[in-house]
């Protein structure tokens, strides 16, 4: 990926990104070659920094690109220009000629060809895009009906338009929202690291009522709307009005279907939900501790970030790379040869690179939590457990972080080209083929996810017994097999209080939204708004309740290690938190008169094989 970068920046390509380049090969802002069989080209631009495009809202969607004549020019209009009398003038004023170079100032109102080698009209007001020296319109709505194009499942324009309107109208609203979410997730992560003991209890409740106020709020919102006298409302707000009846309609009954369903799983839980408090304790504990993993999800936000912008500049480098091919009277920029599938590889460093971010993140966090666990006296762990462990992982286990984000890769890959195929063949396939499809697709879902669970254990393996990835996946499948009863209890009781931890700050977050919006009528529904707030609260949740389940996971590795080589006796002492073993002692229990007990389930908790001495 370093090469591609060098390269495309080495051949060109960056100076056409940046300065921009005109329709016949000339760069802007500098001196340049001849090209040859173009008449217009190796013409010294040095004092005409920008492009300017004769038409820029005539943007061609299939190639990407704006079906246009563009020039160097000195400056951009400042403002419209509505007669080719306004575009002369601003030519003598400024210097700047916004037609073809082959057509003088004096000769934009008298030339028959001038429709043609001038822009459009009316010319609307452009400012130069920073850093890329483009000049781009200032009003924006010209582009409007290329968004319309691109969302395929809107049939009416009214609807998107109504639908942006309310975007834009309530932004400061979802700002706020979103800023909401974030805090809330802040707040939940402190109740964790404090009290643990009744969280699961409280959320339990909270979860509980916020499902029924929600769903009561919703319904009765949907009543006041209903019983409101419609002679009332302007003809033009009408729509609007039944927009927002409709809307809420719909997330009553959604609300009331999760309401019930979420009823049936809490009670089928019921007599399980009691075991997750002890292992809520001991990862509470070690919030404690070690504070700053809370911010683990904003470095690995932070690092994302940097490298999505870096991929992202790399492949606008390579969408101007190329050298200069005649097309007419015009030049393109065209790759040849083995060259033209860099791009390819240059995908696939995506997904290789942002699964090794995520992957440094996991390692991190399970080197800090083992560091935490097997140290007997708390009082003496170090002083920075988390930068020792990003210490170990950067001088010793790289390569293991490495292999298993790989080995994702090779999993992601083939399912997004199957899903790429499948977009592509809708509505044209035959039944059989799009069963096919989608079998094969849910198939490589479900084995990226099981690799994923597979490569969290392998890298807490790693951690503990300082092996390489083959080893640490090996010994980490095999306790994961042996102990199947106990990972699948605490899993899935511990993931499922998580997710309703994620539920009760998108319903809250949710629930606000929808408040708020209530008192803000004289704009469309509120479909879109309440859509980007309820994702992103869901995605910040995730980001901050998936370290804590990441902490649970590590825990139970470690917690099984201390099983195998230690007893309680003299010498022998347990490194775990008695509370740990009190939760498997009542997992037992509970299997047992459910009647799921017996031999299997009676075993001793079985570790990983090797790396015994290291631990």
């Amino acid at each position: 990926m370093g090469f591609i970068c060098g390269f495309s920046i080495a051949t060109g390509a960056a100076a056409r990104l940046v300065s921009g380049y005109d329709s016949y090969g000339n760069i802007c802002g500098q001196k340049n070659a001849k090209v040859e069989r173009i008449p217009n080209s190796g013409i010294d631009h040095t004092h005409r920094k920008y492009v300017f495009f004769l038409d820029p809202c005539n943007v061609d969607l299939v190639k990407r690109k704006i079906k246009s004549i563009a020039l160097c020019v000195a400056a951009c209009p400042s403002h419209e220009l509505k007669t080719m009398h306004e575009v002369q003038k601003f030519a003598e004023k400024n210097g700047s000629a916004l037609c073809t170079y082959n057509l003088k100032p004096s000769e934009y109102v008298t030339h028959s060809k001038a429709s043609v080698f001038c822009p459009k009209l009316p010319v609307p007001e452009s400012a130069p895009i920073p850093f890329f020296h483009r000049c781009a319109p200032v009003n924006i709505s010209c582009y409007a009906k290329f968004a319309e194009a691109l969302i395929t499942f809107v049939n009416d324009n009214s609807v998107l338009h109504r639908l942006i309107s309310g975007v834009m109208t309530s932004k400061e609203i979802i700002l706020g929202l979103c800023l909401l979410s974030l805090v809330l997730s802040m707040i939940l992560m402190v109740i964790i690291r404090y009290i643990s003991r009744v969280l699961v209890w409280i959320l339990t409740i909270l979860i509980i009522l916020g499902s029924l106020g929600g769903t009561g709020v919703l319904w009765w919102l949907y009543a006041k709307q209903r019983k409101s006298p419609k002679e009332t409302i302007i003809p033009e707000q009408l729509q609007i009005a039944e927009d927002n009846l409709r809307a809420l309609l719909i997330y009553a009954i959604s609300a009331t279907v999760f309401t019930v369903i979420l009823f049936l799983i809490m009670l089928v839980m019921r007599k399980r939900v009691a075991l997750t408090i002890a292992l809520f304790h001991v990862a509470g504990k070690v919030f404690i501790h070690l504070p700053l993993l809370v911010f683990q999800p904003f470095w690995t936000f932070l690092a994302l970030l940097l490298f999505w912008m870096y991929w992202i500049m790399t492949l606008l480098f390579l969408g101007t790379l190329g050298s200069a091919i005649p097309n007419g009277e015009f030049v393109e920029f065209e790759v040849s040869g083995p060259l033209q599938y860099m791009w390819w590889y240059h995908v696939v460093g995506l997904i290789w690179i942002s699964e090794f971010i995520l992957a440094c993140q996991q390692m991190t966090v399970a080197g800090a939590v083992v560091t935490y666990y097997f140290t007997r006296d708390k009082r003496n762990l170090p002083y920075t457990p988390i930068l020792g462990s990003v210490n170990r992982l950067i001088r010793y286990h790289l390569g293991t972080v490495a292999k298993g984000s790989f080995i994702i890769t090779l999993v992601k890959i083939p399912r997004m080209i199957l899903m790429y195929i499948h977009n592509q063949l809708k509505g044209k396939e035959n039944a059989c083929a799009r069963c096919m499809l989608k079998s094969c697709i849910c198939c490589l879902w479900c084995l990226e996810k099981c690799l994923n669970y597979l490569n969290q254990n392998a890298y807490t393996a790693t951690a503990i017994n300082s092996t390489n990835f083959c080893t640490s996946a090996k010994d980490a499948f095999v306790i994961l097999v042996e102990n199947a009863l106990r990972v699948a209890t605490i899993n899935t009781v511990g993931d499922f209080m998580l997710f309703l931890g994620k539920i009760l700050i998108v319903c809250c977050t949710a629930l606000a939204g929808i408040m708020l919006l209530n008192y803000q009528q004289d704009y469309t529904v509120w479909v879109l708004p309440l859509v980007i707030v309820c994702l992103f609260a869901f995605l910040v949740a995730h980001c901050f309740l998936s370290i804590y389940e990441m902490v649970v996971d590590v825990l139970f590795l470690c917690f099984a290690i201390d099983t195998k080589y230690n007893d309680g006796s003299p010498g022998r002492e347990f490194y775990m938190d008695k509370v740990l073993m009190e939760f498997v002692e009542n997992s037992r229990k509970s299997m047992k008169e459910a009647g799921k007990g017996g031999a299997a389930d009676s075993r001793e908790l079985k570790p990983m094989a090797s790396g015994a001495s290291s631990a």
